[in-house]
């Protein structure tokens, strides 16, 4: 066997570290190539010797450093990759439950990942777990899935059941979870990019914007099914392909009978997102779903290869695309006439959220669109919406896509900014000659009032000479011991009736539309609103239209098309109206539900609204309204729910917790907060893989409120936190309709049986629980029903 330690300048080289660091871990590598030798596995070849050295080095931290959470499950997850990689027998890994998953260290690991999900220190002392006995029963297969559920229901007469696992449970299903993401990940296609490492909600928008080069056609797939037997059949068959582990199905198949598996397809269109509670949903989901990646490259062959007006540059990128082509012509015959010209199509996929887009003819579209829903309806057995829209990328609607609106758009050349510059200079020079004219025509109404009261006064109504005008003839009218500017009132009030001015606006354009234009000469204000006229015109016209008056107007530049992702901010509006944290006009009010906890939990619970908002709606070309609501609104609101807590002025609340309401960054801030979320370690630490759903969590959705009064001790309620929860809190789900009429851009939602529960918390991950760090996955409601006479 090769020794590579006699060959450390080559190493160094390769991973640039130093050589007394390079030299520790090749002896490290050294020992486990000796051990799977003695295993039987056989030798190593020198390049998989160094890609396990690379991958090894590449989690190993200094030891003067603090391994970050993360860093420390990527470890943990390496560690039991190790282990699955061992069982790869024969083309198929086997075995995967008798040696892997009912390994005494690998579910260690496994809670151990649960513990640090639940920001919870690994080295402190687990919950008396015993992993012998569980490992003991996965072998022989005496575990019991049912009797490791408990199920939570909500009141009334219609009752929604929610099945969660025990710890223990919980523990399996990660140790499944992180073994099939070991099977599967390296496979999944590029266009799906939900909870897979370096790919995400960003990546996904990024690609909308970046990759999807001049479409015509756009739709979105809308699914909506429960796991049924069909679906899962399909999917274990699929899983047969790559994993020969009877053991494995079985476990599935127990948690399937027993409802803990919560898997729905179609949550992500709905604003729901995934159950909080399905620890395995994220990847059956994918694994699922990736049959549809395979059918989507197949049919993106068929069409692409029927283009016949392809140029040769675009030929020579692919030479399997080109053979595909060459052969599916030869063989289809009759696609040969069809008229399909410069066809493309794009896909983009977060769990169940589907985004195709077509470039080419509405029938390509149309034709592509009916074989992907006969695939997903005949073969993969899910329940599709059969009024699918097909929209033009170029109009003004736009398509709906991951809780944004996506829109395509003419990016304004120099001559277009030009124009629509001289445009807005128009607009401004008619706005103030409007403004100009309504000063003067409102001031001449007004000293028309004072000059109408003045000669009132003088002349007295009753000894008016001329016995036929206005005054006269309804002089009658006036009532004795009535005041003048009384009477004058009132003959205003009968002049307005008369000439029907109810409508108006205000007394302004009372005194200007109906006192004073009347008074001008005709000739002056048919000048003017001919002159308004003329500049609506030019202001609404066509930039192709005034673009003919340019010189060198006929140039055969193309335009550029821009893709805008556009955060729905009037959305959001209405969802901080439904928090209680705006009034129906906008304003930012305090929050009541907020005011009985501590002025450190009421800036968390805001605090953890403004980093999911930068972290959801970074990508967005509107975020600049984003940050005015945080800056204005939010922080706001923050400020006036604390106001109303201490009955204190608004100002000398900023001043006494001015160093707390900076974690909710102010208009300048935001962009520095923007760029540390996409630093290397930020980036490390908000891995989707490893995060897991955590960031994106929908804790916006609910709020907690303290339980003031006498209960009984209890621990924390998060798996594996250990230690004593001071208070007892109750949840309160603000937003419980399954089916919302608008999405607030947040991909979860929870589940209506959870409202009112009651939970204890530590401090520490109360905090983390409102700032995102964990979610509603680390905390254990089985601990309800053993504290269920909590008062």
């Amino acid at each position: 066997m090769f020794r590579i330690v006699k060959r450390p300048f080559f190493i160094t080289i390769i991973t640039g570290k130093p050589l007394e660091r390079i030299q520790s871990v090749v002896g490290y590598s050294s020992v486990a190539a000796a051990d799977n030798l003695h295993m039987g596995i056989g030798k190593m070849t020198l390049a998989k010797d160094l890609a396990c050295l690379i991958g090894n080095n590449s989690i190993e931290v200094d030891a003067g450093k603090p391994k970050s959470r993360m860093e420390l499950k990527r470890y943990l997850e390496l560690r039991i990759k190790k282990r699955v990689k061992e069982q790869y027998i024969n083309g198929k890994f086997q075995g995967l439950v008798s040696n892997v998953i009912a390994n005494t260290k690998t579910l260690q690991d496994a809670y151990n990942c649960i513990r640090l999900n639940s920001n919870v220190d690994v080295a402190v002392g687990n919950d008396n777990i015993c992993f012998e006995s569980m490992a003991k029963e996965l072998r022989c297969g005496n575990f019991d899935v049912n009797a490791n559920t408990f199920s939570i229901s909500t009141k009334g007469t219609r009752k929604e059941v929610l099945v969660l696992p025990n710890l223990m449970l919980k523990v399996v299903q990660e140790a499944i979870r992180i073994v099939l993401e070991v099977v599967y990940r390296p496979h999944f296609s590029k266009i799906s990019h939900g909870c897979r490492s370096g790919r995400g909600h960003r990546t996904a928008l990024k690609y909308v914007r970046k990759e999807i080069s001049s479409p015509d056609w756009w739709f979105t797939v809308l699914i909506n099914k429960k796991l049924d037997g069909c679906i899962l059949d399909k999917l274990l068959s699929v899983m047969e392909e790559k994993i020969e582990d009877p053991s494995l199905y079985c476990i599935i198949r127990s948690m399937f009978n027993a409802q803990v598996l919560n898997l729905e397809f179609g949550g992500f269109p709905k604003g729901q997102g995934l159950p909080q509670e399905g620890v395995l949903s994220p990847i059956l989901m994918n694994i699922y779903l990736d049959l549809f990646d395979h059918e989507f490259y197949r049919l993106t062959m068929k069409y692409e290869a029927l283009d016949r007006d392809i140029d040769t540059a675009q030929r020579s990128c692919s030479k399997l695309r080109g053979w595909f082509r060459r052969h599916l012509k030869t063989n289809d015959r009759s696609c040969v006439d069809e008229e399909i010209f410069n066809v493309k199509i794009h896909c983009c996929r977060l769990m169940d959220e589907i985004l195709f887009a077509v470039s080419g003819s509405k029938d390509v579209a149309l034709d592509f669109r009916t074989e992907i829903l006969n695939y997903l309806k005949m073969s993969l057995y899910l329940d599709i919406d059969d009024q699918t829209e097909i929209f033009p990328c170029y109009g003004p609607r736009g398509i709906n896509f991951l809780g944004t609106l996506i829109k395509r758009r003419v990016k304004e050349s120099p001559r277009m900014k030009a124009v629509h510059k001289l445009k807005e200079k128009v607009e401004l020079f008619a706005i103030q000659k409007q403004q100009a004219w309504n000063a003067g025509t409102v001031r001449i109404g007004k000293k028309w009032l004072a000059y109408g009261l003045k000669k009132v006064k003088e002349s007295e109504i009753r000894h008016l000479a001329d016995s036929n005008s206005v005054l006269s003839q309804i002089s009658h009218l006036r009532k004795s011991g009535m005041e003048t500017d009384h009477w004058y009132k009132h003959l205003l009030k009968i002049w307005m009736q008369e000439v029907n001015v109810k409508a108006a606006e205000s007394e302004d354009s009372i005194l200007s539309k109906y006192v004073s234009e009347p008074a001008m000469p005709k000739e002056l204000r048919n000048s003017f609103y001919e002159f308004q006229k003329r500049a609506e015109e030019y202001i609404v016209s066509e930039t192709a239209s005034t673009l003919s008056l340019l010189p060198n107007s006929g140039s055969s530049v193309k335009p550029l098309i821009k893709t805008e992702i556009i955060a729905p901010v009037d959305a959001i509006k209405k969802c901080l109206l439904r928090y209680g944290l705006t009034t129906s006009k906008g304003y930012p009010c305090a929050s009541s539900s907020l005011i009985l906890l501590d002025s450190s939990e009421i800036i968390d619970w805001f605090s953890g609204i403004v980093r999911r908002w930068l972290r959801w709606y970074g990508e967005c070309d509107n975020f600049s309204e984003i940050k005015l609501l945080i800056a204005h609104q939010i922080r706001k609101s923050c400020v006036r729910t604390l106001a109303a807590k201490y009955r204190m002025h608004e100002n000398e609340i900023e001043n006494k917790f001015d160093t707390e309401l900076s974690r909710i960054p102010s208009t300048q801030d935001i962009e520095q907060e923007m760029v540390d979320e996409t630093s290397a370690t930020q980036a490390y630490e908000n891995d989707e893989a490893l995060m897991y759903g955590i960031s994106y969590s929908g804790l916006l959705l609910l709020s907690l409120s303290r339980m003031v009064s006498q209960s009984r001790p209890c621990s924390c309620f998060v798996m594996g936190c250990l230690a004593p929860a001071p208070c007892v809190y109750s949840l309160h789900v603000m937003e419980r309709q399954k089916f919302p009429g608008w999405k607030s851009g947040f991909p979860s939602f929870i589940h209506p049986s959870l409202n009112r529960k009651r939970i204890g918390l530590c401090k520490k991950h109360l905090k983390d629980l409102y700032l995102g760090h964990i979610s509603l996955q680390s905390i254990d409601f089985s601990s309800f029903k053993c504290n269920e006479n909590v008062r």
